[in-house]
């Protein structure tokens, strides 16, 4: 049977992306599936992690699956075993396998090797699930996604990339603030750019906060310091310094905008205290739709492979 993996925003289609979205708004209000009723999905996890495990954990029961969960120690990938005997292994077993890894290479490979469909839980380079929750927060929000604006300040990361992708495949303008260094890379802006030019969207990068925030729908900023990135900790924390959201930089949005943050957060580093219990702040409502956006992925994939 031929399967569908869901490795970057840009494997699915903008029209994928509004289905996607649709279908999990109609879960969050209590729609009823049982698309995994009898399969397994495997949550091979290199990196710790809170919101992904649980959420992909609870929404495949709440699809009628079962979930196992793989630790770094457990398994060993690309160590104890190789990346591309787990994969073959691993599709013996389940129906799909949902992977956080440090690097994007390695889901790539099990995508290769594995016959069942390989969800990105976050890597390097792609964030995509957390970026189909986000839209999903703010069309909730906001009311719409299309001509809507978001700024997001600070890293160039895998969460932005993600979200400049599905902005632009759904009609929302992007604009990012990072200092010299920390921008998104080309290749990925030309691919928002891209999608944008379809949907009538705008992606732009710029190197102040403030021209970035002015007027905005949506204000996001996420951690200066990922897992994996400790060493540079130091680094990191002095070349981001005029980039923290505080509740000022909050005022310079256009009224009604609402704070977004994908979570962790360092209060005091690219937030200032209280952010997240501000009352336009949308944290909240944005890690609990993780879990309906991901149900709807899960949904998605599966169902496509059964046809």
């Amino acid at each position: 049977m031929s399967k569908r993996d869901f490795l970057s925003v840009l494997d699915f289609s903008p029209e994928d992306v509004h289905s996607v979205l649709s279908r999990a708004a109609e879960l969050k209000r209590g729609g009823i599936s049982q698309a995994l009723a009898g399969k397994s999905v495997a949550m091979l996890f290199e990196k710790p992690s809170l919101r992904t495990r649980v959420s992909f954990d609870v929404g495949v029961q709440q699809l009628g699956g079962h979930a196992i969960y793989l630790g770094r120690d457990e398994v060993g990938l690309g160590g104890r075993e190789s990346i591309s005997d787990v994969a073959r292994v691993l599709s013996r077993y389940v129906d799909a396998i949902v992977a956080r890894t440090y690097a994007h290479s390695t889901l790539e490979e099990l995508a290769a090797y594995a016959s069942v469909p390989v969800i990105n839980a976050l890597s390097d380079v792609e964030h995509p699930c957390q970026a189909l929750g986000d839209l999903l927060t703010i069309e909730e929000r906001l009311g719409k996604l299309a001509g809507v604006t978001i700024a997001f300040i600070g890293d160039g990361n895998n969460v932005a990339a993600s979200l400049a992708l599905a902005a632009a495949s759904v009609g929302a303008n992007l604009v990012i603030a990072s200092p010299e260094g920390y921008e998104l890379p080309h290749e990925l802006i030309r691919q928002a750019q891209g999608l944008a030019s379809v949907s009538g969207a705008t992606v732009r990068q710029v190197r102040d906060a403030e021209d970035a925030t002015t007027g905005c729908d949506v204000l996001y900023t996420d951690v200066w310091v990922s897992m994996g990135q400790e060493s540079k900790t130091e680094e990191r924390l002095l070349d981001f310094q005029g980039y923290q959201v505080t509740h000022q930089l909050m005022e310079n949005s256009a009224p009604g905008a609402i704070f977004m943050h994908p979570l962790p957060a360092h209060q005091g580093e690219e937030v200032s205290a209280g952010m997240l219990e501000h009352p336009q702040s949308a944290v909240f409502d944005q890690a609990e739709n993780r879990l309906h956006a991901q149900k709807a992925v899960m949904e998605k994939v599966i169902a496509e492979r059964q046809g």
